[in-house]
């Protein structure tokens, strides 16, 4: 027997017969009900997989009962059926929520492919929601200073809301990830994320916001859900002019779309009227020096994660080694401790970190250099280790960058890493 359950909300004893008999001849375990406040009750208070709601009921009727199901958020796949379907009945249903909508008399193959269809679709978005959970997480704010603590009220507050959301930091700080958990923590959490990297992007964000040609915009892939302008700082003047009007438009509040921003404070200043058109709230990101007491949870947490990533044991930070770290200024903020932590896992004999691992600027012992004229037992030993030092040494100058060093290097990301474990 099939795990999913199937409701059918119909007041004609014979159509409810038959559904029955048809769907549990196909697998399903199905219950009916013969009136939209019976089907109401029902559907609060187990969980059906999908139902197959009638338009015409007596007392409320199947589109005020679809309604209600929304309001109640009962989460399931509602598929309409009428024997005196038209288009604006089907519009209508479809707007409030309906999967899909068929008449009657039934045909066979149709029910069950709509139905089919609709339990397909439940899954997909099953795994979505499992999805945004786990980007709920990947992107927690770790740390318990002060800075921290006000930084995950601003997140809970942008949430909260529905106004466009405007994130300042300095690159590296982790603006992305703020951004992308004030999306997963709101009520459009389930749908569209779209990203549109407007410094990387250069002349081409131009064709990526406004679109071109047959070529949609991105943020019409957006529609109900989040678009983020990434480092919309870099964007020129004229073209943010042309955003702030693109905001206000018709075409653009159509979609329903929530716009979020990332800007750096030390980069180009917004034009007052973006700011004010997309600066509604405002989250400001500190840099890592200004948290210094999150250093050692953070460096854990990564720690966590690559190893998991690499499929590596989690190796330790000796006391003397955290303090060293977290008396450090973090130019390149969480994401140069990121770059470290990896480094330092990757390249570490052993399962304990200590301080002479680390960069010498923080403290680590200085690379020593390959002795040119040292004895070797062949050409491939003193080769062997002048390329150990050397790629050591370009590594450390990326600030433990793998992928920076591995196009330095001229090597894959693969061989790198496989070099240095």
């Amino acid at each position: 027997m099939a795990d999913e359950r199937i409701l059918v909300i119909d007041d004609e004893p014979g159509v409810r017969t038959a559904l029955k008999g048809i769907l549990e001849d196909e697998g399903f375990q199905v219950e009916s009900a013969g009136s939209g406040e019976e089907g109401l009750e029902r559907a609060t208070r187990d969980r059906f997989d999908a139902i197959l709601l009638d338009v015409w009921l007596p007392g409320i009727d199947g589109l005020e009962t679809l309604e209600k199901l929304q309001d109640s958020r009962v989460d399931t796949q509602v598929i309409m059926i009428s024997g005196h379907g038209n288009i604006d009945t089907a519009v209508r249903a479809t707007k409030l929520g309906a999967f899909d909508f068929i008449e009657k008399p039934l045909s066979l193959e149709k029910t069950l492919l709509v139905l089919r269809n609709a339990l397909r679709q439940r899954i997909l978005e099953d795994r979505t929601r499992r999805l945004m959970r786990l980007l709920s997480r990947d992107t927690e704010i770790h740390g318990d200073s002060p800075a921290a603590t006000r930084l995950r009220t601003r997140i809970d507050e942008a949430a909260s809301s529905d106004a466009p959301v405007l994130v300042s930091g300095p690159r590296g700080s982790g603006r992305e990830a703020v951004v992308r958990r004030i999306h997963a923590l709101s009520s459009r959490s389930e749908e569209a994320f779209v990203d549109i990297p407007c410094g990387a992007l250069g002349a081409a964000a131009v064709e990526a916001i406004f679109g071109s040609g047959d070529i949609p915009s991105r943020p019409s892939m957006a529609s109900r859900g989040s678009v983020l302008f990434e480092d919309l700082d870099q964007l020129e003047p004229e073209v943010q002019q042309r955003l702030e009007a693109y905001l206000r438009s018709g075409s653009f509040q159509e979609l329903d779309s929530r716009p979020l921003a990332t800007t750096d404070p030390a980069g180009a200043p917004l034009g007052d009227a973006l700011r004010d058109q997309i600066g509604a709230m405002l989250v400001e990101v500190p840099p890592l020096r200004e948290r210094r007491e999150d250093v050692a949870v953070l460096a854990d947490h990564y720690m966590t994660i690559l190893a998991r990533e690499y499929g590596r044991r989690v190796k330790t930070f000796t006391d003397d080694c955290r303090r060293a770290m977290s008396t450090w200024d973090w130019p390149g903020n969480v994401r140069e401790l990121r770059n470290l932590v990896e480094t330092l896992l990757l390249q570490v004999q052993g399962l304990e970190i200590r301080t002479i691992d680390l960069p010498q600027a923080m403290g680590g012992a200085e690379l020593a250099p390959v002795d040119l004229y040292g004895e070797f037992k062949s050409l491939s030993a003193g080769v062997a280790a002048f390329e150990e030092y050397y790629i050591r040494r370009v590594v450390g100058e990326a600030g433990g960058d793998m992928k920076k060093a591995a196009r330095r290097l001229g090597l894959k990301l693969a061989d790198l890493t496989a070099r240095t474990s």
